[in-house]
């Protein structure tokens, strides 16, 4: 009682406590879903001064997943809505300003050319209607939000406004992008300027002291030279914000004992046996693989892989037992043997002698519901049939009937080639049409039914029969058991725990894992090499409390677990130091080296130089500005340019190239032919600048344009 004596005397200190709490979480939620109260959390990026809202955004994210299927990552999704709403946003800065828009008459013109092929918006004629598609969109908005097909594909009134506005985008690009190429073009001086650096060409002879005579050893290259190298050349190494991580992976893989068990259960499974049944109390007999007379259900109920009721030839058995399968007899199995990280035992149920390939012509008559059928289609199935059997009975008449009755097949392909499906492999086929043709005779006539519809078949030809034979194989995976994925997991904690006393590498080395470096990982990428597409080890990575030295477990679906550990967080603006020697050390050496080799050469012709270093002199002919390549010495733009620049007998001075010290001699020069006109040239010209005038003025203005992107905030 006293003690709630005290606190009902305390009650109004404990409620401003407690308001102050809640104020200081509304505060730090505030603070950490905007910058600086300028960011809404509810943006995901600005362009030019245009937000781009979440919603929106994750809507058309949504959509683009629809059409970009499966097999495209959430990431993958997103980086393209990017681009197109980075490209939205910097092109309508340019329309606004030149005054360019799409009105009525213009969109209804844009819509007839993007639709007017669909059947949704064509009258009995085929014509484009404006009246169906006018229809269609106050269809649409009516039963908003709902979708309503369209073509191969469903779309809702939302995602029908935003095509409209995809194309008045389109059109408005095209216009602007044409006003971009009208101003490019190639004077006739260019022209002039082109032709004679393919044209002239300079005979020299000349002498390398190559960089490798020098040993790197001998050249040292310290920390600030590299950071003044840096600052010198700055636009060549501002990078984006990254991290550099370690990661030891612990796969759960099958361990010997697991790969045996899998073995010793498929081969259980062979002979008939009897089992306790825990429910019944009673025993049962389990029928195996040997004694069953149902083949099909036996497989589908015990086996990884579903029973395929196909003949096989030799070659399509599985290449570790293609020989000892094939010369089984029906009722005889082969195995347990190891395949496709499989134990497997193999049956042959069936042999038949057919042949390897056929010949075949058909007429194929689609019927509503079939596979085959499409707005034209009106006949029932009965229907279909009753037309294939007078097409069958017109044609077993006269065979030479069969071309002139391709008019009812709606097979477009094999009716450019008189209905003819030339040689075609046993699994080439749907199954009907494969048994037909595979197991008949040359020559026969039959009215098959398959999914699409009804085939008028005739078999034109086969190769010779050979032996194939129907299998039934028992199949399981090998996996690792629960033993080893508990042994895996309980590995992987106490590898996690051991580092919070020790070293990443320590740590790995004494429990004999590999430590896999990755290096400038970006914010918004996903994959991480040798653990594919990781989306929330590299939002972690980048998240505002993980320092260098953090490290985390993750899962990793289908392989294990990887800990991972931040070696470096690299902010954005030049790259360290430590971070750009890779590139910047070989070009400090390569100054170095030339400075070397110059101090140790006093002569000034070409042979000196080259008695005095020991090297050859070599020669090249007909060497032109275009393409400025020494035979021997490689790409060598500055000492070609060197050469262009001597008459005919001079020698130059010593020249720093790619790669070594350069002098040469000039033997022979020969000007570009004066021609009567360049006026083609130009034109080559102009085309190449047209081509390239769209993506490097987009590029252009993509550089320039403001982006606040907060795209690793959402995603």
């Amino acid at each position: 009682m006293a003690v709630l004596n005290k606190i009902r005397q305390r009650s109004i200190f404990l409620i401003v406590i407690i308001a102050l709490a809640l104020f200081a979480f509304v505060l730090s939620d505030l603070f950490r879903n905007s910058s600086a109260f300028g960011t809404s959390q509810d943006t995901i990026a600005t362009i030019n001064g245009t937000d781009i809202k979440r919603d929106d955004f994750m809507g058309r994210v949504e959509n683009m997943q629809r059409q970009m299927g499966p097999s495209a990552t959430s990431t993958q999704t997103m980086n393209r809505v990017w681009d197109q709403e980075v490209r939205r946003a910097v092109m309508e800065n340019q329309f606004e300003g030149l005054g360019l828009s799409v009105e009525k008459d213009q969109m209804r013109n844009l819509l007839r050319n993007n639709f007017s092929t669909f059947p949704e918006f064509t009258n009995e004629a085929g014509i484009f209607d404006e009246n169906r598609l006018n229809e269609f969109i106050a269809n649409l908005k009516a039963i908003a939000p709902e979708r309503a097909p369209l073509g191969n594909f469903q779309i809702n009134y939302a995602e029908w406004v935003s095509n409209e506005s995809s194309i008045a985008v389109a059109a408005k690009e095209q216009a602007y992008f044409s006003m971009v190429k009208a101003g490019v073009g190639a004077t006739l001086a260019e022209a002039e300027v082109e032709y004679t650096m393919e044209s002239a060409t300079v005979d020299m002879k000349f002498v390398n002291v190559p960089y490798s005579s020098i040993d790197d050893s001998a050249v040292k290259v310290s920390k600030s030279e590299i950071s003044d190298y840096i600052n010198k050349h700055k636009k060549k190494f501002e990078v984006d914000a990254s991290r550099d991580i370690n990661f030891v992976q612990f796969t759960e893989s099958a361990s010997l004992e697991d790969e045996n068990a899998v073995k010793d259960n498929v081969a259980s499974m062979l002979n008939t046996r009897v089992e306790y049944n825990e429910v019944s109390k009673l025993n049962d007999t389990i029928v195996g693989l040997e004694a069953t007379k149902d083949i099909e259900g036996f497989i589908n109920a015990n086996s990884d892989v579903k029973y395929t009721n196909n003949y096989l030839t030799k070659s399509s058995l599985p290449d570790v037992a293609q020989d000892s399968i094939f010369n089984l007899n029906v009722g005889q199995y082969y195995g347990p043997y190891k395949d496709n990280n499989m134990y497997k035992i193999t049956k042959v149920v069936e042999e038949k002698f057919m042949p390897d390939s056929v010949k075949s012509r058909h007429l194929l008559i689609p019927f509503v519901g079939s596979r085959a059928a499409d707005a034209e289609t009106v006949q029932t199935e009965a229907e279909a049939k009753a037309t294939a059997d007078s097409l069958l009975t017109i044609i077993k008449g006269n065979r030479s009937k069969f071309v002139d009755l391709l008019d009812f097949s709606v097979d477009k392909v094999s009716n450019e080639k008189e209905g003819v499906l030339d040689w075609y492999s046993y699994n080439s086929m749907v199954p009907e049409f494969r048994d037909y043709t595979f197991e008949n005779t040359k020559g026969d006539l039959a009215v098959i039914k398959t999914d699409f519809g009804f085939h008028v078949i005739e078999i034109l030809d086969q190769t010779d029969k050979k032996r194939m034979v129907k299998v039934a194989t028992l199949a399981q995976a090998i996996e690792p058991s629960e033993n080893t994925v508990d042994d895996v997991f309980n590995r992987t904690s106490k590898f996690e725990i051991a580092l919070q006393d020790k070293d990443f590498q320590d740590v790995a080395k004494e429990n004999d894992a590999e430590v896999k470096p990755v290096n400038n990982i970006k914010e918004l990428e996903e994959n991480i090499p040798g653990l594919g597409s990781q989306r929330a080890i590299v939002r972690w990575a980048f998240e505002n409390g993980t320092k260098v030295g953090d490290y985390k477990r993750f899962s990793i679906p289908g392989v294990g677990y990887a800990v991972v550990q931040v070696t470096s967080v690299n902010k954005e603006g030049l790259m360290t130091p430590e971070a750009a020697s890779a590139t910047v050390i070989p070009e400090i050496r390569k100054e170095k080296k030339a400075k070397m080799i110059r101090e140790k050469i006093s002569a000034a012709t070409v042979d000196a130089v080259a008695k005095n270093q020991n090297v050859p002199v070599s020669t090249a002919t007909a060497v032109n500005m275009k393409n400025p390549t020494l035979s021997g010495a490689g790409l060598e733009p500055k000492v070609v340019g060197t050469a262009f620049g001597l008459k005919e007998g001079q020698t130059s001075q010593l020249i720093d190239g790619n790669k070594g010290v350069f002098m040469v001699e000039v033997t022979k020069k020969t000007g570009a032919p004066k021609l009567d006109n360049y006026q083609a040239i130009a034109n080559r010209l102009n085309t190449s600048k047209m081509n390239s005038a769209q993506t490097q003025a987009y590029e252009a203005l993509k550089e320039a344009a403001e982006i606040n992107d907060n795209r690793a905030t959402f995603y």
